[in-house]
Parts: C-alpha cells; sequence; structure tokens
C-alpha cells in the first residue's frame, strides 16, 4: 500500500506552502546521523511531492566547491580547439569534452546552449565492466582531474546516504542499494552555458537571437541527481498543475532530484520531475553559468525491475518488463543525440 507521509516542520527548514510562495523543501543531511527515520521520513515526503529536495548541511566543504568552479571556469576559457582535443568520437559523451550545440532534450529539435565535461568512476584494467564504462580523459592544464575526481568521490558518498533513506521508504533493508551502485556507471558533469549577450551588446535583443532556452525541459535517466555549484539562477521543475516553479537553493546546497531509473524502480511512487534551465534576465544575459550534476547510476548489470514493495492493486506494476540500467541509459542517450 501506497502511504502518504507527513513530516514535521522540525526536519524541513522550508514549508511546502502555497503556490504563490512554494518553494522546493530543504533538509539537513546531519539527520543522517542524529536521527535516521526523520531523515527518512522527511526526504520521502518531499521526493513524493516534489522529486527534488535541496540538501544542507551535506559535508561537501565549500573550499572543494569553490576549487571545483574555478577549476571548471579555467577549462572551459580554453581555447575551442584545445577543448575539442580532449573529445572523444563515438562515446556518445561518455567521457571528456562535448562541444556546444550538441545535446537536445528528448522530444525537443533545439540544442541545449551548452557545453560540459564527463568524469566517470576509473575502473582498474580488466574490470568487468570496462566494456561499459571507458576510461576517464587527463586535462593536462591545472587541478581539473584532480579536483573533479574529489568532487565525484564525495557526491557518490552523498548519494548513497540519500539511497540510505529512500530503500527505507520504499520499504527495502537500509543496505539494498549498497552492492547494486558501488560500481555504478556514475557521471560528474561539468556545465558551461556561455554568455547570451557579449559585453556592450542589448541584452533583450540576444535573448530575443537566441532561440532556445540553456537547457530544454527534460527528466534525468539515473537513479538520483546532486547539482552542485550553479552560480546563476534559472532552474526551474514542473508542478503536477503545469505551471513552472523555480528552484533557488541557499548557497553551498546540493540539489538532489529523482531520476526515471528510480522513478520506474518506484512504480512512480518517487516522480522523475520534468525540469529545465531557462535563460536569464536581460541584464544578466552577458553573465556565464556553471554547475556541476551528478548522476548517479547503479551497476550497468542491475536489473530495473519494479519493487515489490511498490506495487498493489490500488497501484499496479506501471512497468511489468525489467530491463537493465545500461540497456535502459543506451536507449535514452540515443533519444537525446548523444548517439
Amino acid at each position: 500500500q501506497r502511504a502518504t507521509t507527513h513530516f514535521a516542520s522540525t526536519f524541513i527548514q522550508r514549508e511546502m506552502g502555497a503556490a504563490d510562495n512554494e518553494e522546493v523543501p530543504v533538509v539537513s543531511t546531519e539527520l543522517y546521523h542524529k536521527d535516521f527515520d526523520a531523515f527518512v521520513k522527511a526526504l520521502g515526503g518531499a521526493y513524493e511531492k516534489y522529486g527534488f529536495v535541496i540538501l544542507q548541511n551535506h559535508g561537501v566543504s565549500d573550499d572543494l566547491i569553490s576549487r571545483a568552479l574555478d577549476g571548471s571556469k579555467r577549462f572551459f576559457a580554453l581555447g575551442e580547439e584545445e577543448k575539442k582535443k580532449y573529445h572523444l568520437a563515438g562515446l556518445g559523451g561518455a567521457r571528456g569534452y562535448t562541444g556546444f550545440g550538441v545535446e537536445t532534450a528528448k522530444g525537443s529539435t533545439k540544442h541545449d546552449l551548452k557545453e560540459f565535461w564527463h568524469l566517470g568512476r576509473d575502473l582498474p584494467p580488466g574490470h568487468r565492466y570496462e566494456d561499459k564504462m571507458p576510461p576517464n580523459v587527463d586535462v593536462e592544464e591545472g587541478e581539473f582531474n584532480a579536483v573533479t575526481k574529489e568532487i565525484f568521490a564525495a557526491l557518490d558518498a552523498l548519494g548513497g546516504r540519500v539511497l540510505e533513506a529512500l530503500a527505507v521508504h520504499l520499504g527495502q533493508p537500509r543496505e539494498y542499494f549498497g552492492d547494486k551502485v558501488n560500481e555504478g556507471n556514475s557521471i560528474l558533469r561539468v556545465i558551461h552555458y556561455p554568455p547570451l549577450a557579449r559585453d556592450g551588446e542589448d541584452g533583450a535583443a540576444a535573448l530575443a537571437a537566441a532561440g532556445h532556452v540553456r537547457a530544454a525541459a527534460h527528466e534525468d535517466i539515473n537513479l538520483i541527481t546532486l547539482l552542485l555549484g550553479a552560480d546563476e539562477g534559472g532552474l526551474q521543475i514542473l508542478r503536477r498543475d503545469g505551471t513552472w516553479l523555480d528552484v533557488n537553493p541557499p548557497p553551498g546546497c546540493v540539489t538532489c532530484n529523482i531520476g526515471d531509473m528510480l522513478q520506474r524502480l518506484s512504480n512512480r511512487r518517487l516522480p522523475s520531475t520534468t525540469h529545465r534551465v531557462v535563460n536569464p534576465a536581460a541584464d544578466r544575459a552577458h553573465l556565464p553559468r556553471y554547475s556541476m550534476p551528478f548522476f548517479l547510476h547503479p551497476n550497468p548489470d542491475f536489473l530495473i525491475e519494479t519493487l515489490a514493495t511498490c506495487v498493489s492493486d490500488k497501484y499496479p506494476n506501471q512497468f511489468p518488463t525489467p530491463i537493465t540500467s545500461d540497456d535502459y541509459l543506451q536507449e535514452r542517450l540515443r533519444e537525446i543525440k548523444l548517439k
């Protein structure tokens, strides 16, 4: 049976108010250690309503976040030819650099206004997943490699704590996801959305000429996504009534949302919410936007099969045909034109 979760505002610092002042809830990750049951209740309730939550006191240091952002800015400031030498053809953008104007949201006819870098899990030679998870690309300049790998490890660990709570929320043992994501095909994506207006150019005219938004409406493929470092606004999520809600996390927080794989596993009990990144106001069109989402994936051979605890007479199985996480990933990559 699908239970409706209620939780006290003690555990969520931002209340789920009426639509005119509604905000995505903020949950303190300190509850993981201090009161795990409260952590489960807070996350479960927030995710069932929004598919998104903002994590506070998450343990990823401000210094690490700052160094990663600085390293990202230096990398994307390199010349086009210099960046292109880190592009690996034929990998669907799985590792290294993907240039501006490539990725297109599912169902969209226009490309997103961004370029990005992908870092994956390092595997030892001869690993059983090496045919699914190619080696990473090393950047010659600065500390970009080292700091992005630190961010990868920190967000991977934080995601594991979130999944422990969600496992319990879904009626599974706390350690349910442990051996299913420990060698997951997770990706740290470092994104640069270039300015839409040149210095001195009229912002309104530049926005009109852009013809598209920075990232079209989409859902994420993976289990959960942990987003760091968006220094400019623009993220919006789609409410159930068809209107858009701005997501403006406090500085230093991590925005964490449900992806399609977990939506499928949970029989839509945990929704994968449509979201987008809209263009800035005219007076900010000359500014770039940087962000670092961590897409937490299961191990490639994990079978996404609806959990029995999420199926009942009232909520029949909406995904009766299981699929491995890698097969699902490849299907979706083709849809967004990365393959």
